[in-house]
């Protein structure tokens, strides 16, 4: 071995070495809570004008009358319908938030990632998952709570069985859009059918498998709560848009500082002595629910105890 080999083996760069002096790729930071938010997606949205939605309903159909005219012997129907006096309006709801960030992070450690762009992606992030939180279980109008009675019925046997869901179909029989189900129950049910011979058929909308029964979707959603005492949970069966007097979602778009997507707005908040600037984020939306036939639930599904699954 001459000379010259033993000098390059001396001074040879190793792996480790090497991996100190390279670049390397990051990823944007990662976020386990975001789901796929269908029902936000499947939703139709209707702009309100100033934050206010009225639901305008008859309460008394127009029946004819028929008259009879004894000089030309034709039949004249008479008929009006009558109109709630007093509808329901609703305000739209907020997910209000106020991001802080440190100017020394926005100005020294801004790349390669936009520091400031990605605090806002994953502050949005969570106001959107807690905006489907809401239109599902608000006291309100969550669409849990504004589920009439006559629209509601019980498991027969604890899970949710094909018997069950065409029950349901039943309710909301007048084009239903979709059902919408924690993806444990959609399991069960998906077992139970199997079990019984008569498995559900999947389709594929926005580039992502759904089960259906009797052609209507499943949108899994993980905002459909489980009770921790019992292990039972609901599943919505919805007609939704305006057209068909169904299900919507309410916002307003238009607003004075919108951002990224409609009704939400950024407005500057100013900074401190300490050089913290603060951004307010607020989220404006509702969900009415049109005519009380346009939504059923089926109640008291068993997708086994809480410490099972948690």
């Amino acid at each position: 071995m001459s000379l010259l080999d033993n000098t390059f083996n001396q001074y040879s760069l190793s792996p480790s070495a090497a991996k100190r002096l390279s670049n390397k790729t990051i990823s944007v930071p990662m976020m386990e809570a975001i789901t796929p938010r269908w029902l936000l997606t499947f939703l139709p949205w209707v702009s309100t004008e100033a934050g206010i939605y009225r639901v305008n309903k008859v309460t008394r159909e127009a029946k004819p009358e028929v008259f009879t005219n004894n000089l030309e012997e034709h039949n004249i129907p008479h008929s009006f319908p009558d109109y709630d006096p007093r509808p329901r309006e609703y305000t739209l709801s907020i997910v209000q938030t106020v991001l802080k960030l440190n100017g020394q992070v926005t100005d020294l450690f801004n790349s390669p990632i936009n520091q400031k762009q990605e605090q806002m992606r994953l502050t949005i992030e969570a106001m959107r998952e807690q905006q489907e939180w809401e239109i599902i279980n608000n006291s309100e109008f969550g669409l849990v709570a504004s589920v009439d009675p006559s629209m509601k019925i019980s498991s027969r046997n604890g899970s949710a069985s094909p018997d069950d869901m065409d029950e349901l179909l039943t309710k909301v029989w007048k084009k239903p859009a979709f059902f919408v189900a924690h993806p444990r129950s959609i399991a069960a049910f998906g077992r139970e059918c199997t079990r019984r011979g008569v498995p559900p058929v999947a389709i594929n909308l926005y580039g992502s498998p759904f089960l259906t029964w009797r052609g209507v979707p499943i949108l899994p959603c993980d905002k459909l709560e489980i009770d921790k005492n019992t292990g039972t949970t609901n599943i919505l069966l919805m007609r939704v848009g305006e057209r068909e007097q169904g299900v919507i979602g309410l916002h307003q778009q238009g607003l004075p500082g919108e951002c990224h997507i409609p009704s939400l707005s950024v407005h500057f908040g100013g900074i401190d002595s300490m050089g913290i600037a603060s951004y307010i984020m607020t989220l404006y939306f509702g969900a009415a629910v049109l005519t009380d036939d346009s939504l059923g639930m089926l109640e008291n599904v068993d997708v086994g105890r809480y410490h099972d699954y948690d």
